[in-house]
């Protein structure tokens, strides 16, 4: 454990405190377009989860826009800066130093997800006066929404890290990703239209949540028992 939080200071330093000012242009940006514009043109139905899926989608998006920017850096990154040698040298095990990129990566996008839905929460609020202002409704789906964009950030991130063991440069990395990213969605349309329509039609919004959080859930123990097995220090020394 104590290795881990080492590796998740390190990788906060490298990634999330890293850049200066222009490093929280792009969250900002973000934040604004997707958590002021949409809730303040869509107001109090904004949130009423059960009436848009529009929060949802957002919350899903986030992690894939924010981890293409910085997962190609977890190992490809690292050997363009000739650090990954002196990171492998150390005691630190193989474990440590994959959780430890892993969890920043997740928590930052899964951070910005729930920021971007708490000033949607006040946009929102803010034309129905002091007095009245309301929560996302039903909170179940709300938790759903959490819970579904916490295992596509897992999903984004184990997927990046993958991509950037092989890959040559961070760049080549980062493209790589968005491509992936392209057809994973195409896949998930595919997949969906390979449902029977009735089958879909039964289901209600909590229950379509937690069938594609089940999908996710299966799509990320695959990957991260993929890079688990690939992520060793003797195969990385060699690359």
């Amino acid at each position: 454990m104590n290795d881990t939080w080492t590796m998740i200071w390190k990788e906060t330093k490298d990634t999330v405190l890293s850049g200066g000012r222009g490093a929280w242009i792009r969250p900002l940006v973000f934040i604004f377009l997707l958590g002021f514009l949409v809730p303040w043109q869509l107001g109090h139905n904004w949130l009423t989860l059960s009436s848009t899926p529009i929060p949802t989608l957002i919350s899903c998006y986030i992690p894939f826009f924010f981890i293409t920017g910085y997962i190609g850096d977890a190992v490809a990154g690292e050997r363009e800066r000739h650090t990954l040698e002196t990171l492998l040298a150390s005691r630190i095990s193989d474990l440590a130093i994959l959780w430890g990129k892993l969890i920043v990566t997740v928590g930052y996008a899964f951070g910005m997800t729930i920021a971007g839905l708490l000033v949607g929460l006040v946009v929102a609020n803010l034309p129905q006066g002091q007095g009245s202002w309301t929560f996302y409704h039903p909170l179940g789906l709300l938790l759903e929404t959490l819970g579904l964009s916490l295992l596509v950030s897992l999903t984004a991130a184990s997927g990046g890290a993958l991509i950037s063991l092989r890959a040559a440069t961070a760049r080549q990395a980062q493209q790589t990703m968005s491509v992936g990213v392209l057809v994973l969605f195409v896949a998930l349309v595919f997949a969906l239209k390979a449902i029977p329509v009735g089958v879909l039609q039964s289901l209600n919004a909590s229950q379509f949540l937690l069938v594609l959080m089940g999908g996710f859930l299966v799509i990320d123990l695959i990957l991260l028992s993929i890079l688990v097995g690939n992520f060793r220090r003797a195969r990385l020394i060699l690359s």
